[in-house]
């Protein structure tokens, strides 16, 4: 099987409501079983302002399911959940992204992996951290180095 990270965000609907509901759904996913959800975070949306803020968290699962096949699992899990793409970086119901496969690096039209730009993302580190102290990312870099840069925590744990 292999080790796939996955972020949940949502900041519509009752958020962390909607993010208990897609780690169910993660977990009854064809050959694939939850290792570790991190605590949910509270923080700013990263595109426009004027939305509320979002929920956050990371999931370590084990799969046999091939990437491609994974995305297209976890859109019907965000559409199953509501999902509406209003605008680029805005509200959302239930955001599902693969930031890492193994030690896969992979680029085409349907899917980047590791996930563009995670390494700045602090929504996406510090959970990701929480449960994967010493994970080392494809390019060698390791997660307990890159966790340094995020000092002010503009994050706030809710559960």
């Amino acid at each position: 099987m292999k080790t796939v990270y996955i972020a949940l965000g949502s900041n519509l609907n009752t958020p962390t409501m909607q993010l208990n509901a897609a780690i169910e759904a993660l977990s009854n996913l064809p050959d694939t079983k939850i290792e570790g959800v991190s605590s949910f975070y509270q923080s700013k949306p990263l595109g426009p302002q004027d939305q509320p803020d979002y929920v956050n968290a990371v999931t370590c699962i084990k799969t046999e399911l091939q990437p491609l096949a994974l995305l297209e699992q976890l859109q019907h899990i965000e559409n199953t959940q509501g999902r509406v793409r209003l605008r680029h970086w805005g509200e959302r119901t239930l955001d599902l992204d693969i930031l890492l496969y193994e030690d896969l690096v992979l680029n085409s039209e349907q899917l980047t992996i590791p996930h563009y730009d995670m390494q700045n993302r602090e929504f996406v580190i510090i959970p990701l951290y929480e449960i994967a102290p010493e994970l080392i990312l494809p390019n060698g870099e390791k997660l307990a180095e890159l966790v340094k840069k995020f000092t002010s925590h503009n994050m706030i744990k809710i559960k």
